[in-house]
């Protein structure tokens, strides 16, 4: 008995680090469809990391390019660090995304397309790493945006009713 709980505090040890989610950029979702995703690493000063811990950031104005071989995060807001003196950093500067080359190569070739652009989807704490989610998406139309909001209208209908057949 004894081995098996020990088993299972392992096998839940061995799943890795927790993902904590600190902003999430919904507005992204509604205004572009969204092809292909990618996990970048984020390069922060200690007062931005210090902030990011109290969920501190905003990415719904943020975008993504690249330039020079590297990808950068600009306009994404980061608040200042309450505790923070005048060490402390500017909310909306452009921040250094770091990915292996391969994938920086893609995502440019991918983004100098007609009507793709980058965006910052997610950004959450791997384990004590800072990471972000950014996705290559298309933009939508306004009649794109209202057959989705239309679409889960009725996904929303149809659970209810379920749930109402359900119950009696």
């Amino acid at each position: 008995m004894a081995a098996k709980k020990s088993a299972t505090k392992k096998a839940a040890a061995d799943d890795g680090p927790q993902k904590k989610l600190i902003a999430s950029n919904k507005r992204a979702r509604h205004d572009y469809f969204i092809d292909q995703t990618w996990e970048a690493g984020i390069v922060l000063t200690g007062t931005e990391v210090k902030s990011l811990r109290d969920r501190g950031a905003s990415l719904i104005d943020g975008y993504c390019y690249v330039e020079g071989g590297e990808v950068w995060m600009d306009n994404a807001h980061i608040a200042p660090y309450v505790k923070g003196t005048w060490t402390n950093h500017a909310a909306r500067r452009k921040r250094k995304l770091l990915m292996h080359k391969q994938e920086i190569e893609k995502l440019a070739s991918k983004s100098r397309e007609k009507g793709f652009t980058i965006v910052p989807l997610e950004m959450y704490f791997l384990g004590s790493h800072a990471k972000v989610l950014i996705g290559l998406g298309r933009g939508k139309k306004e009649w794109d945006k209202r057959q989705t909001l239309r679409e889960k209208q009725d996904m929303r209908e149809a659970q209810r009713a379920m749930r109402r057949r359900e119950l009696a």
